[in-house]
């Protein structure tokens, strides 16, 4: 397949989460086209499993939408540099109060690839150690615990439409629990 490519970047918006950029794409026909693109410096999730073997998520609301979705634990990273493990283990103490000192990677998954740079790498663990939560001044979350089957059940039903969340669990299911 003949490769794309980017001719210039114009930075139309720079925002605190992602920065907006028009692209002076040529595509493989040799046309010149403009693409709209969110550069995002990458996210990472978890699915923390407590000694019950009950999924920890959280209830949070998402202005994009303008209501509430249960998750699993994410953040985006502090910088392009940061470790995705890292990431995953600081937002596991900030939004459920728990640490972990075996903390697996699972998956990668890109969120919206069509038009947006992010990266969330997908972690589990299955060792939680009790901490302190450190939500973010403006971060509001309601900690909810299910089983698998139940999450599995939330996902059918529609319950859960979390992009990330749906991809871990899923994964979860298939390479780890199996």
């Amino acid at each position: 397949m003949e490769k794309f490519k980017i001719m210039d970047k114009h930075l139309e918006h720079h925002g605190h989460i992602v920065d907006f950029y028009s692209y002076d794409m040529k595509v493989p026909n040799g046309n010149e086209v403009q693409w709209d693109i969110i550069e995002h410096k990458g996210a990472a999730a978890i699915i923390p499993v407590d000694e019950e073997g009950k999924i920890i998520l959280v209830r949070q609301y998402r202005g994009a939408i303008d209501d509430f979705l249960l998750e699993i634990p994410a953040g985006g990273r502090d910088s392009a540099e940061e470790d995705f493990m890292l990431c995953a283990a600081r937002e596991l103490e900030e939004e459920i109060g728990y640490l972990s000192d075996e903390i697996h990677h699972l998956v990668d998954y890109h969120s919206a690839a069509a038009y947006t740079s992010e990266k969330i790498a997908i972690f589990y663990t299955e060792k939680l150690i009790p901490s302190h939560q450190h939500l973010d001044e403006n971060e509001f979350v309601q900690i909810e615990r299910y089983t698998l089957d139940e999450v599995i059940g939330m996902i059918a039903d529609g319950s859960i439409t979390d992009g990330k969340t749906i991809a871990a669990i899923m994964a979860y299911k298939v390479l780890v629990v199996k």
